[in-house]
């Protein structure tokens, strides 16, 4: 009975404040949005390898007009966002209990915490945009088809070294450390108001794409649209940020790409 009233008497931790105080944002960002994207990354597959009567036909286009670039771009920002937004959930919970403990208001640190995300998102939104140029320039070269897979399969298999080789370096496993540490990253960068979340969520997110970048080049090499590969990028991507095995995930992810490239180049 000593113990167990200890325990009860003990200060909530940070998370405890957050999820207590700050359901909303946590609700909104790390279920509602990433589900929304979910569902219309879902349907994007499934019409592209279906039907395509809907949003994919209109990519199957000779015309790159604003329009349809446009599309494309939507189509890149919300596959990131529904990817990576997940595994951001620790920052964003940590900075919820800190931003209420320094606001002065509730309502005002949840609006620090939809600052946070918008930085962050923002970030992704950019890297989607070279993602796009990349896409639409691999298409003009005819290295990638219609069906946004790659056509050649030597080209496939340099990708797949490049993000293998990537996944070993140093710079990989500095920014790796970064995003398993949000609680460091918070401390030592650390703004107040609306524009510190905001510029927070633009720094983190600039280390998420340094950490996770190059494993963006395995859907040209397995399908930009294939939900197996974007479903096991999502899990990994998860696994390196969320768990204490990450880094050593990293290297062997590393290993198994450039072998699965020779693979591709010998079968």
């Amino acid at each position: 009975m000593v113990v167990t009233a200890a325990r009860d008497d003990r200060p909530p931790t940070i998370l405890e404040s957050a999820l207590r105080f700050d359901r909303a944002p946590a609700v909104v960002l790390l279920i509602v949005l990433p589900l929304v994207c979910w569902m219309w990354i879902v349907l994007m597959a499934r019409d592209m390898y279906g039907p395509m009567t809907g949003a994919s036909a209109w990519m199957m286009t000779a015309v790159w007009d604003a329009r349809h670039l446009t599309l494309l771009w939507a189509m890149w920002a919300v596959m990131m966002v529904g990817m990576m937004l997940p595994s951001a959930s620790p920052l964003l919970l940590l900075y919820g209990g800190l931003a209420r403990g320094s606001a002065i208001r509730a309502s005002s640190a949840s609006r620090q915490i939809y600052a946070l995300a918008a930085g962050y998102v923002v970030v992704w939104a950019l890297f989607s945009l070279g993602a796009t140029v990349l896409q639409r320039l691999l298409a003009k070269l005819l290295m990638v088809s219609s069906m946004m897979q790659v056509t050649n399969p030597l080209f496939g298999a340099t990708l797949l070294v490049i993000a293998g080789v990537y996944q070993l370096t140093p710079m990989k496993q500095a920014c790796l450390r970064t995003c398993q540490s949000p609680l460091g990253f918070l401390m030592s960068r650390w703004r107040t108001g609306l524009a510190g979340a905001f510029h927070m969520g633009l720094e983190h997110g600039a280390l998420c794409v340094g950490c996770c970048w190059a494993l963006m080049l395995v859907l040209f090499a397995g399908g930009i649209m294939n939900l197996a590969v974007i479903a096991a990028l999502t899990a990994f991507v998860a696994f390196e940020k969320l768990t204490r095995f990450g880094a050593r995930g990293a290297r062997i992810s590393g290993v198994l790409l450039i072998a699965a490239a020779l693979w591709m180049l010998v079968r």
